[in-house]
């Protein structure tokens, strides 16, 4: 996931004359009051805490069902780490395989929608709230997540549909209407419907206005402040580029996109943590000590464990179900294959980049515990509590101790981190649309432009309360994609059963090609 909780989005910048800027301003302030007047019980609904504690309860139960697919599939995250990386690598692949994409593409489009300004701004966020000892934590709910990609990425390759020309099309809703199908279980297609709704919502909303938004903010910081539809139509005319060659295209891009952003972000920490290497050392013990102790964090260790495990269900998505997505139209005849591949996702989102951001924060120094009331403050030339400080603004800082351009280099990721989540929720949203309105080169084109329209006027308008309700779908997703994995989860069991049995006995090879 790209964002935080409610942020503050830009103003409707479409006027020079301060009057007619002053009017747009409150058209803006009246629509967002009425937005919100209707949608608000939706939002608290879903981000409400459990009474007595500070603790989402959507964060909640994601955490308790990738705990269960954990122990239920015997830990298959670490046992089959290994084999996950051969097939990346393309050991096991055939060609000639049902499916549109390699496995290496439908990994780099998945994470592609994950990795973004959550491993930036988020972790910068949680580490100022629950100290580094949150990073312990969001290690841990990013471990246990990987079980969940595993489980309804598996589902989204077995139940897709496969078409004479060689397209595909699966997720949730072809899981949850065909799988409860097959067992008998009433209410597939109904939570297939509901699903792909707020799928749709959650792609125009936070997958594709929040991201242009963010993306104009970061570069009107460096160059100066314009319009917002500029950013939008110059956005919107990439994607618009890319998204029109569907799933093949996407993936063309993501592969090349997403390792290049990673290697770039996460080798400029790399490069901080190496000339800072005798802080490494303190910086884990500090993580290890505030995640048991939780000291500098109002609320103590339960204080630091929220942060870690909210901003790892915030940002890797695990339990979701956007990206089985994107992983069923992998090319495969095992599914279970594809559920190995798709672990990897939170290991390396949360686990390696939002690591990254949180140790490079904790060793620049940024952070300090105040002497008067033992909290985390901003060490810097004027106090100020965390919470006053944008995610993106501390992790700039941070990384500025070591490099002083570092500023400029996080504009680039920040725009490659907002393209490529476009490009990826664009397809998610496509895929959400087809099946509710028809598989046809007329109805994906429709969907397209609106789809680029909104990247418009999500850079131009300010829409925070739109932008929270599409947050609420994407975790309204993860409802009723959960219910979903709980009745199918016996199937996933039996796959891998006969997968790894197979794998033993040498049945299954790997391809060395014709």
């Amino acid at each position: 996931m790209k964002r935080l909780f409610p942020l503050a989005l830009s103003g409707l910048a479409l006027s020079a004359t301060p009057l007619a800027a002053q009017e747009a301003k409150t058209i803006d302030a009246t629509v967002n009051e009425a937005f919100a007047a209707v949608t608000g019980p939706f939002v608290s609904l879903i981000f409400a805490p459990i009474p007595g504690t500070s603790f989402p309860w959507i964060v909640m139960w994601l955490v308790i069902a990738a705990s269960i697919f954990t122990i239920y599939f015997g830990f298959v995250q670490f046992k089959a780490f290994g084999h996950s990386i051969a097939l990346v690598k393309g050991d096991y692949s055939d060609p000639d395989d049902a499916g549109e994409v390699s496995h290496f593409q439908a990994l780099a489009t998945a994470l592609s929608g994950t990795v973004g300004l959550g491993n930036i701004a988020g972790v910068a966020v949680a580490v100022g709230i629950g100290g580094p000892g949150a990073t312990f934590w969001m290690i841990l709910a990013g471990l246990l997540g990987m079980a969940s990609k595993f489980t309804e990425c598996t589902l989204g390759v077995k139940y897709r549909n496969e078409y004479p020309d060689g397209t595909v099309s699966g997720g949730p809703m072809y899981y949850m209407s065909k799988g409860f199908a097959e067992k008998g279980t009433p209410g597939g297609k109904i939570l297939a419907v509901v699903f792909s709704i707020f799928c749709i919502l959650g792609a125009l909303g936070g997958g594709n206005m929040f991201q242009a938004n963010q993306a104009h903010q970061q570069i009107a910081g460096i160059v100066g402040d314009y319009p917002g539809w500029i950013t939008g139509l110059l956005f919107a005319g990439v994607v618009f580029a890319v998204i029109v060659g569907g799933i093949k295209s996407i993936a063309r891009v993501t592969e090349k996109v997403v390792p290049f952003m990673g290697v770039l972000y996460v080798g400029t920490a790399l490069i901080i943590l190496l000339v800072n290497f005798d802080k490494i050392g303190w910086a884990f013990g500090q993580i290890i000590d505030g995640a048991f102790t939780g000291a500098g964090v109002a609320g103590g260790m339960v204080g630091a464990l929220i942060q870690g495990f909210k901003r790892a269900a915030f940002s890797n998505e695990a339990g979701v179900g956007s990206a089985a997505i994107a992983h069923s139209a992998v090319r495969t005849k095992e599914p279970i294959t594809e559920g190995f591949v798709s672990l990897l996702e939170p290991f390396i989102d949360t686990v390696v980049i939002c690591t990254m951001t949180a140790l490079v924060i904790t060793i620049s120094g940024m952070l300090m515990i105040d002497p008067a009331s033992g909290d985390y403050i901003l060490n810097g030339s004027s106090i100020q509590t965390v919470g006053d400080v944008s995610g993106v603004s501390l992790t700039s800082a941070a990384f500025a101790t070591g490099f002083s351009w570092f500023p400029y280099v996080l504009v680039i990721a920040v725009i490659l981190f907002a393209f490529s989540t476009m490009i990826s929720w664009s397809y998610y949203g496509l895929k959400a649309w087809t099946y509710l309105f028809g598989e046809g080169k007329t109805t994906e084109l429709i969907f397209k432009i609106i789809f680029c329209v909104f990247v418009v006027i999500g850079a131009a308008a300010s829409l925070g309360p739109v932008i929270d309700f599409s947050d609420a779908a994407i975790f309204a997703m993860a409802v009723v994609n959960i219910s979903a994995l709980y009745v199918l989860m016996p199937i996933v069991k039996a796959e891998l059963q006969s997968y790894t049995s197979r794998l033993k006995s040498g049945e299954i090879k790997k391809f060395t090609g014709h």
